[in-house]
C-alpha cells in the first residue's frame, strides 16, 4: 500500500533523553532550530504527534511564519498542514489547545476509542482503525487523503514503532549539548528489533549549539530507491512543463530543486523568461545560490532526463547538475533522439556518483506537452 513519505523529527540530549521529570518542559533545542523546524513543518502536508505529547506538552503544532503559511497559501495549499494525533483510548481533553488553532485535525484511534472520543465532543475527525492501532492502514489512510509528505513530531513510542516497522523514511535528529541522567525520564527511543539495519548518515549541520544530524533507515547495500516523496516533486515537475512556451525546436520540460529537509529551493522550465533557450534544470539552479550548502543534499527533479548534449549553451544540464554538487536526481522520461542523437544524461550523471532514480509511470504526464513532437 502506498504511504507519506514519513520525517522523525526530535531533539535530545547527550544521554538520549527527550525529556527530564521536572514540572516544567526541558527546552533542549535552540531558536535558530526552533525556526528550522518551523520551517520543515510549513513544507509538509500533515503533522503528527501522539496523545502522550498533547497530555504533557500541550502544543499548539503550528506553522508560526507568517511568510511560509502565505508561500502555502500561494502554492494552492492549506494555510497550515493537517494536524494528526494517534491514541488507542481516545480518551483525550477536549479543551487541548491541538484541537482549537491551525487548521484541520485528525484522530486516528481503536474502534473502542472512537466511541469515547466521539463522546468527549472532540475538534477533529475520529477515524477508527479496528480493533488495535495498525499503522499500516493509518499510513495508507493519510495517502488517499492526499498527503505526500507526513513530519512526525513524537513522541518516542511512536518514533519507536514507526522505526521498528520500517516505515520510517528519514530521521532528524537534533543533539543538545546537556545531560538530563534520570534514568526515570522520557528516551527517544525505546527497546525492541528495528528493521533496516545501519542507518546511512546523509547531513550534520550545526545550529547555535545544537547539532542537527539526518539519517536515512536504508539498509546497507541497497541502490537508490524511491521515495513517497519523489513521486509528488515529479508530479509537480511534470505540471511545470505545461508552462512552456511552444516550441517546435525544443522539449517542454520543468524542473524542481528540493532540498533533503522537504524544502523547495527553486523550481523552473523550458524556455522560461525571457531566456528562449534556457534548459528546465538551468533555470532553476540559476535560481540558487552556487553556495548554499543545501545543495549537496538536494535532489534535482526533472520530467525529462537531463541533457547531456546540448548545442544552445556550452553546459549541458547534466554537467551544470554535476557541477552544482546535487548527488540525487529523479526522472521519468529518457531523452529521445528527435534533436539529440545517442543522448544519455542518466548515464552521465551515475557515473559520476549521482544516485539516479527512474519513474517510468510519470512518462506519459511528461509527454503530454511534447506530442507535436513525437508523432
Amino acid at each position: 500500500m502506498p504511504h507519506p513519505y514519513v520525517l522523525l523529527s526530535a531533539a535530545v540530549s547527550l544521554d538520549g533523553y527527550l525529556d527530564d521529570t521536572g514540572p516544567d518542559r526541558l527546552l533542549l533545542s535552540s531558536p535558530a532550530d526552533f525556526d528550522r523546524v518551523d520551517e520543515v513543518r510549513a513544507s509538509v502536508d500533515a503533522i503528527l504527534i501522539g496523545a502522550g505529547t498533547i497530555r504533557a506538552d500541550n502544543p499548539r503544532l503550528l506553522v508560526n511564519s507568517a511568510e511560509r503559511r502565505a508561500a502555502r497559501v500561494a502554492a494552492g495549499k492549506p494555510e497550515y498542514p493537517l494536524k494528526v494525533t494517534v491514541s488507542g483510548s481516545g480518551d483525550l481533553d477536549p479543551e487541548a489547545k491541538f484541537w482549537h488553532t491551525g487548521g484541520d485535525k485528525l484522530l486516528y484511534t481503536t474502534d473502542k476509542g472512537a466511541e469515547r472520543a466521539e463522546a468527549h465532543g472532540l475538534a477533529a475527525d475520529v477515524v477508527p482503525l479496528g480493533p488495535d492501532l495498525d499503522w499500516h492502514r493509518l499510513l495508507a489512510d493519510l495517502a488517499a487523503r492526499g498527503v505526500d509528505r507526513l513530519m512526525v513530531e513524537g513522541g518516542g513510542r511512536i518514533h519507536t514503532q514507526l522505526l521498528q516497522l520500517g516505515l520510517a523514511d528519514e530521521l532528524q535528529l537534533v543533539l543538545a549539548p546537556l545531560f538530563v541522567g534520570t534514568p526515570e525520564a522520557p528516551r527517544l527511543f525505546g527497546p525492541g528489533g528495528y528493521q533496516g539495519g545501519r542507518l546511512r548518515l546523509t547531513e550534520t549541520r550545526q545550529i547555535e549549539d545544537v547539532v542537527l544530524m539526518r539519517y536515512e533507515p536504508t539498509a546497507p547495500g541497497t541502490g537508490p530507491r524511491a521515495t513517497p516523496a519523489d513521486h509528488h516533486w515529479l508530479r509537480l515537475a511534470c505540471e511545470l512543463a505545461t508552462l512552456c512556451p511552444p516550441s517546435r525546436t525544443a522539449f517542454s520540460v520543468g524542473a524542481v530543486v528540493v532540498a533533503a529537509d522537504g524544502t523547495e529551493l527553486a523550481r523552473g522550465y523550458s524556455r522560461e523568461g525571457d531566456d528562449p533557450v534556457v534548459h528546465a534544470e538551468e533555470a532553476a539552479l540559476a535560481k540558487i545560490d552556487a553556495n548554499d550548502p543545501r545543495l549537496a543534499s538536494a535532489t534535482v527533479y526533472s520530467s525529462l532526463e537531463p541533457c547531456a548534449r546540448r548545442a544552445s549553451r556550452p553546459a549541458p544540464c547534466a554537467r551544470l547538475i554535476l557541477d552544482a554538487g546535487v548527488r540525487r536526481v529523479v526522472t521519468t522520461w529518457r531523452e529521445p533522439d528527435t534533436f539529440v542523437a545517442a543522448a544519455d544524461g542518466n548515464g552521465l550523471l551515475a557515473a559520476e556518483g549521482v544516485d539516479v532514480v527512474v519513474l517510468p509511470e510519470y512518462e506519459e504526464r511528461a509527454k503530454a506537452p511534447n506530442r507535436h513532437l513525437l508523432s
